[in-house]
């Protein structure tokens, strides 16, 4: 029997609109045909996500799979550079990899461009080092920096990652998130130290949070580097949202309280015309 014309063009129309259908749905409840490892795996990276390590008896608890499974994904994401095992505690951090791709990830809507001449006009009025950060979970990325011209100052750190409540950057942005986030972000009470003077409880860290609301500024005092001080500012766009911040940091002789305030004020008023740019 011959086919009616237009018989299979609707036959089409009706498969391509079933399909766009089936991707809406598969999209908002899970992929139709699931592959159990690439879940997995894809589980232990947002975990790093919000955590600055995981331990095998980590992952294995929170999978719900045997010690054996946990380390052979984890064994497959350290070979292709996702996590990194530390030698001493045998924890995974985020690998090498991981900042690429979070730096391929920023870059249509990055901020750095933008920023640089005005951080660039910073640091030849105040001559020290200053950072562009953003907040990463647990963690703060350094994502630009400008070195001062003194002899000693701090130098770049453009792709590492630091934990959030050990640095200026990360207390800043830390401020801007609501105290039941921060504890849901931070599960155990204690936290990683980098010097004898970092926060070292959840407690203690909202407390340093909010003396940082009530000031508009965070300050790192020797907490993740001894000797080294650090203050720091948000950068909002023109709808108020937080998009970043600016991080000056120098040897702690050098930025003394009495004059921090100074500081702060050279700060905002370049994190504010960052801040008008950005749309």
């Amino acid at each position: 029997m011959q086919k009616k014309p237009g018989a299979s063009t609707d036959q089409r129309s009706g498969s391509a609109n079933g399909s766009g259908k089936a991707d809406r749905q598969e999209q908002s409840s899970g992929p139709r045909y699931p592959i159990e490892s690439v879940d997995n795996a894809l589980k232990l990276l947002l975990m790093l996500r919000d955590r600055p390590a995981i331990s095998l008896s980590d992952a294995s608890e929170d999978l719900s799979v045997a010690r054996s499974t946990a380390h052979r994904l984890l064994a497959m994401l350290a070979y292709h550079g996702f996590v990194r095992q530390d030698p001493v505690t045998k924890a995974y951090a985020a690998g090498p990899v991981l900042t690429e791709i979070s730096f391929a990830a920023l870059r249509d809507s990055d901020i750095r461009p933008k920023a640089r001449p005005f951080i660039e006009e910073l640091v030849r009025e105040v001559g020290e080092t200053v950072h562009l950060v953003m907040l990463n979970g647990t963690q703060v990325l350094f994502t630009d920096c400008v070195e001062g011209n003194r002899a000693l100052r701090a130098g770049s750190r453009v792709g590492t990652r630091l934990p959030a409540h050990c640095t200026a950057g990360g207390k800043v942005l830390l401020a801007e998130l609501p105290d039941d986030q921060i504890r849901e972000l931070y599960r155990d009470e204690e936290l990683e130290q980098l010097t004898a003077r970092s926060v070292t409880t959840v407690t203690g860290l909202l407390a340093s949070v909010d003396e940082t609301r009530r000031h508009g500024y965070a300050l790192n005092d020797g907490e993740s580097e001894e000797e080294l001080r650090a203050v720091a500012v948000a950068i909002r766009d023109p709808v108020g949202r937080v998009r970043a911040a600016i991080t000056l940091s120098a040897p702690g002789y050098r930025l003394p309280p009495d004059q921090v305030p100074g500081v702060v004020a050279a700060m905002r008023r370049t994190a504010n015309r960052i801040g008008e740019i950005l749309l």
